[in-house]
């Protein structure tokens, strides 16, 4: 006659809450009670242990489930509590929900779905790249079919003293960058310039590949003594060539009415036209009035 394997024994239990069954669940062994396995109504393990359902058991009595057996005390637990403390790592957390919806333990896959979310790395909203170098910028802005504006923010690169209203106006600038990349992150390539050129705080807005404009937020202020440094906050320019660089959003090849019709360039120039760079009136009163103060220099009366 054939030999009788483990496992080969198909019964239908049935017995008191307080009758002990012993499980062998994936080679870790339980010792629990059927009032335990059959308390939640609507689970997989009730319907083992209530007698809607066959089990397998070997020759020495035990019931056999082909699970992995890692996590079934906890399961165990949680039926005899109805909770109990989650594992610490999100793999043991997801381990643990594979369990409880095989066994159909409803509440408890809903705290594992709960603490899976709730221990998700935030993922970044947007990712602004810094470049250190001329080349990787233009790298960059060749790479990418998205118009570009970039910050170069260094506060460092200044030779005299700053303004008492400079530091402010460069966090602002550095806040609105931000709160832009933040906004237009799909639509504009947002980049950093932290070592790069030898400005201190200008923006520069690029279409197609091409610089269309620039605005260049600092300034010498001539005092009687020295000069200073005055970071200004040209927050309207900004948004407004911001705007502009959106009219080169999903285009395939330059357009050169376009190109022309919202860059900031005017003629002259070693090679026929310069980059318009936006300076405060007071710059060009100052300018004046050094240009008076040589006058005198050289004419004295």
């Amino acid at each position: 006659e054939p030999r009788i394997m483990s496992g080969d024994q198909k019964v239908l239990l049935k017995g008191h809450a307080s009758q002990y069954v012993k499980l062998n669940v994936g080679g870790r062994l339980y010792y629990t009670t059927i009032g335990t396995l059959t308390k939640h109504n609507d689970t997989m393990l009730s319907a083992m242990f209530s007698g809607r359902m066959e089990v397998l058991t070997d020759s020495e009595g035990w019931i056999l489930i082909d699970r992995c057996g890692n996590h079934f005390g906890i399961l165990l637990n949680f039926l005899r509590d109805g909770s109990v403390p989650l594992p610490e790592t999100n793999k043991e957390i997801a381990e643990l929900l594979a369990e409880a919806k095989y066994y159909c333990i409803t509440e408890l896959a809903m705290s594992c779905e709960r603490a899976l979310y709730t221990h998700q790395e935030p993922k970044p909203i947007c990712r602004i790249p810094l470049i250190t170098s001329q080349k990787e910028e233009q790298l960059l802005i060749s790479a990418s079919s998205k118009p570009a504006v970039i910050l170069v923010v260094q506060r460092q690169n200044n030779k005299y003293s700053y303004t008492s209203t400079s530091d402010d106006n460069l966090l602002k600038n550095i806040e609105l960058f931000d709160k832009l990349s933040l906004r237009f992150n799909e639509r504009i390539l947002f980049i950093k310039d932290v070592i790069g050129p030898s400005e201190i705080c200008c923006w520069s807005f690029y279409g197609h590949g091409k610089k269309v404009a620039e605005v260049c937020c600092t300034s010498i202020v001539y005092a009687t003594d020295r000069k200073h440094t005055k970071v200004e906050f040209p927050e309207a320019r900004i948004y407004e060539e911001t705007l502009q660089v959106l009219l080169y959003e999903n285009r395939n090849a330059p357009d050169q009415e376009l190109l022309q019709a919202t860059s900031s360039v005017r003629a002259g120039g070693v090679s026929g036209a310069s980059m318009h760079q936006y300076t405060s009136d007071e710059e060009e009163e100052r300018t004046g009035l050094a240009r008076l103060r040589s006058n005198k220099r050289n004419n004295p009366t």
